[in-house]
């Protein structure tokens, strides 16, 4: 790269990058030509530099490392990454605030959501998690949860300290899904998948928080950046709750419900593998802002399950990705496959880069040139690739469907309310938390029905937060 030099996008060398071609009379007024390929061409390209923000999950911060097994797992699933103790995998991992576009403070209260590419050696497998909206309207955000109550449990996770972490170092992040883990004979179990820090848990007060919003919007971004190069890499321990289907078909929550966990003393942990980040990006831009993820990048040994959420993530992920990318975003060096990538159906599009698989047909089974399958190759059974359960039964009937709102769905919420309440203050704080908002509501009505959610939860909760928000108002 020493011998670098200045050219045109198509290479063309050009002697000086600050030169116009101009047609100029004698009291110096000028107009441009069109032929001044090097100035049309640089105000045509940044007119178009930006590609389509986000809808959500704007605000990231980005950075590679590796997954390591640390254990053999080959007992609850085939999948080839966690076949051996010590078998490493390349990870891209980008963290992000939900709510906010790109340029807020990513210091703001809001889940963040984890989307995590694994480059395995059977293809790429995509983690889009979540650590636990924050919406700018204060009247519509309780609005919409008083009438979609069934997110209180998620709501006390985002007004508690949990709501602002420190640092992304500092925050665990969980699958909220159900997945399944497979095996060669079509046997499958349930699991959840945790992520805990290694660097322990460290959230920043309301206060502190709005108060680095202001002074330093890209706080995380900067953090996480300035760890990795003074090489304090951060570590995430990754385990799986893991669950027969016996259990599935008798246990008290619906497994598929996101709202839902499941208890550790019903379900404890088993460590599976670790994370740790140890490269920051080249190019935000092409790394992580082209970087794209989504549930429905699976490998043999890893399913989705029937969660009716999940379901949909797993077609509106990649298409977002589409319209936002472009149809062969999977070409893209951040989200390429570490492996040979042999697809002759999905070909041409805009954009293609690749030698569009030459003069293969664009069909499978062709008997003029075959085409060899995985199982052929490696001598594997074609059950054990499959993504899908194949001896699970369904019997059932096409329903309009709504989920209903029961007693059962404030259990786990009172729950994490106790919880949070061995730790001095953290409920004061949430509460106040909760206030900060809840007081910009102008109906008096709307509060009132926010008050009986979380009393829902805990009477003394309902009734505290009450007293608070209405002595807020007063001041």
């Amino acid at each position: 790269m020493a011998d670098r030099y200045y050219t045109l996008a198509e290479g063309c060398p050009f002697a000086s990058s600050s030169t116009a071609i101009l047609m100029r009379n004698r009291q110096g007024d000028s107009l441009g030509l069109l032929q001044d390929t090097q100035l049309i061409e640089t105000l045509a390209h940044f007119s178009r530099e930006r590609i389509p923000e986000r809808v959500v999950h704007a605000k990231a911060i980005g950075a590679y490392g590796e997954f390591e097994a640390t254990d053999d797992c080959s007992d609850i699933t085939s999948a080839s990454f966690l076949n051996t103790a010590g078998k490493k995998t390349p990870v891209l991992l980008r963290v992000s605030t939900v709510g906010p576009e790109a340029g807020s403070a990513d210091t703001s209260r809001d889940v963040h959501g984890w989307g995590m590419k694994l480059y395995t050696d059977e293809g790429n497998l995509d983690w889009v998690f979540n650590n636990t909206t924050h919406l700018p309207d204060a009247n519509m955000f309780w609005d919409f949860h008083v009438g979609n109550p069934e997110g209180i449990h998620e709501l006390l996770h985002l007004f508690s300290d949990r709501g602002t972490p420190k640092s992304i170092r500092n925050l665990n992040s969980y699958s909220g899904h159900t997945y399944k883990f497979t095996k060669e004979d079509g046997s499958f179990k349930y699991i959840k998948i945790h992520m805990k820090t290694q660097q322990g848990v460290k959230n920043f007060t309301r206060e502190e928080a709005t108060k680095i919003a202001g002074e330093d919007p890209d706080f995380m971004i900067r953090d996480m950046f300035d760890a990795i190069e003074r090489k304090d890499y951060p570590v995430w321990n990754v385990y799986v709750q893991v669950m027969d289907l016996s259990e599935a078909e008798n246990y008290r929550w619906n497994i598929f419900d996101m709202t839902k966990v499941w208890p550790h003393k019903d379900f404890p942990l088993r460590q599976i593998g670790k994370l740790t980040l140890d490269r920051n990006p080249r190019n935000y831009f092409t790394d992580i802002e082209q970087a794209a993820f989504s549930p429905s990048n699976m490998v043999p040994g890893f399913a989705a399950s029937g969660d009716p959420v999940l379901q949909a993530r797993l077609f509106a992920y990649p298409d977002a990705a589409r319209y936002r990318l472009g149809v062969n975003y999977q070409q893209l060096p951040t989200n390429k496959a570490k492996v040979p990538v042999y697809c002759p159906f999905e070909r041409d599009g805009k954009m293609r880069f690749d030698d569009n698989y030459g003069g293969d047909p664009n069909y499978v089974n062709s008997s003029l040139k075959p085409t060899k399958f995985y199982q052929d190759v490696k001598g594997v059974s074609p059950q054990s690739l499959s993504l899908h359960t194949e001896h699970e039964k369904w019997v059932g009937e096409v329903t309009t469907y709504t989920s209903h709102i029961t007693d059962e769905d404030f259990v786990q919420p009172a729950a994490l309310w106790d919880v949070i309440g061995r730790e001095p203050g953290h409920q004061d704080r949430l509460i106040g938390n909760l206030a900060s908002t809840i007081k910009c509501v102008d109906s008096a009505k709307l509060r009132n029905e926010v008050y009986a959610l979380f009393g829902g939860v805990n009477q003394d909760l309902g009734a505290r937060l009450k007293k608070a928000t209405e002595a807020a108002i007063k001041k």
